[in-house]
C-alpha cells in the first residue's frame, strides 16, 4: 500500500497567529482558502474605481440598513477567510469588531475582477455557495458583464446569469431597489 502525504491545513485562527508574529505582512494581499495561504494580485486603477462607484451606490441605494464593507475579511469556514472586494453585510452594533462577519450576515458579496476572473469564479464563488452567501455578483472588466448567482443549495448556486448594459438587477434584501449593470461598470 502506497500512502500519500497529506497537505497541513491552516485554520483561520492559524491564519491571524501568523499574522500575529509577523510570519504574514500587514500590507501583503493575502486571503485564506481552503487552508492554503493565497497572495492576491495588486488592485489595478479600474478595479478600484469601480469598488469605490459600487461602494457609493450602495451606501445611496441601502442607507443605514446595513454595513458596506470594502475588502475586509470574511470567516466562509473553519479553513476559509475571504476577503470579498465589497460585502454588504446586516447591520451590528459593533461593525463586526469582536467577530468576523459569516456567510450568515452577507447579503450580498461583490467580487470585482480584473485579472482574476477565473479564480473568482471558479474558486470563491464555490466558496461561498458552501458557506450559504445568498448572493454574489463578479464584476467582470475585461468582459464588461456581471455574473450574477443566486440560490445556494448543497453548495453550489442554482441560478447564474450574465448581465450586460442595460439591463438592471433587484438589490437583495432591498425591495424596489435596482441597479443598473451600466452604473456598475461606469
Amino acid at each position: 500500500m502506497t500512502a500519500y502525504p497529506k497537505p497541513y491545513r491552516f485554520t483561520s485562527d492559524q491564519f491571524h497567529r501568523m499574522a500575529e508574529i509577523g510570519l504574514l505582512k500587514k500590507d501583503q494581499r493575502v486571503e485564506l482558502i481552503d487552508g492554503e495561504v493565497v497572495y492576491m494580485s495588486l488592485v489595478s486603477k479600474r478595479q478600484a474605481g469601480v469598488v469605490n462607484r459600487v461602494v457609493a451606490l450602495l451606501h445611496r441605494l441601502l442607507g443605514e440598513d446595513a454595513i458596506v464593507a470594502v475588502q475586509n475579511p470574511m470567516s466562509v469556514a473553519k479553513y476559509t477567510e475571504a476577503y470579498p472586494d465589497i460585502a454588504a453585510l446586516a447591520l451590528r452594533d459593533d461593525y463586526y469588531a469582536s467577530e468576523l462577519p459569516t456567510p450568515a450576515d452577507a447579503r450580498l458579496i461583490i467580487e470585482v475582477a480584473d485579472t482574476s476572473l477565473a479564480y473568482d469564479r471558479d474558486v470563491k464563488v464555490p466558496l461561498y455557495a458552501h458557506g450559504g452567501v445568498p448572493e454574489v455578483w463578479v464584476v467582470d472588466l475585461n468582459g464588461d458583464v456581471v455574473h450574477v448567482y443566486r440560490k445556494p443549495e448543497e453548495g453550489a448556486y442554482t441560478e447564474a446569469r450574465t448581465l450586460t448594459r442595460g439591463d438592471t438587477l433587484p438589490l437583495p434584501g432591498t425591495p424596489g431597489a435596482v441597479v443598473k449593470v451600466e452604473d456598475i461598470l461606469g
